[in-house]
């Protein structure tokens, strides 16, 4: 072998070992990304299940008042006492 080719091979080995780092350094970037999207995601979930855990109470007894309410107004239309109301007024 000369020492043409030689140097050559040295070149192309330092080359790859420069690319072998770089390529690692890719790749633990990019486990370093998806572990903290994953993280994020994990976050966002647990956050919109704990404030429903929370406010489940509240919205239980918000739905409850407006159950009463639409309830009152079926009563109230069923009986036809506001029609029978209405039609006192309109005489």
């Amino acid at each position: 072998m000369d020492s043409e080719s030689k140097k050559l091979i040295e070149e192309t080995l330092a080359l790859a070992k420069e690319n072998n780092k770089m390529l690692h350094k890719v790749r633990r970037v990019q486990k370093f990304s998806a572990f903290w999207q994953g993280l994020k995601i994990l976050v966002i979930v647990g956050v919109a299940f704990g404030l429903f855990y929370y406010m489940e109470p509240y919205l239980n007894k918000i739905l409850n008042l407006y159950n009463t309410i639409s309830g009152a107004e079926q009563k109230l239309n069923n009986n036809g006492y506001v029609s029978d109301l209405l039609n006192k007024f309109e005489n």
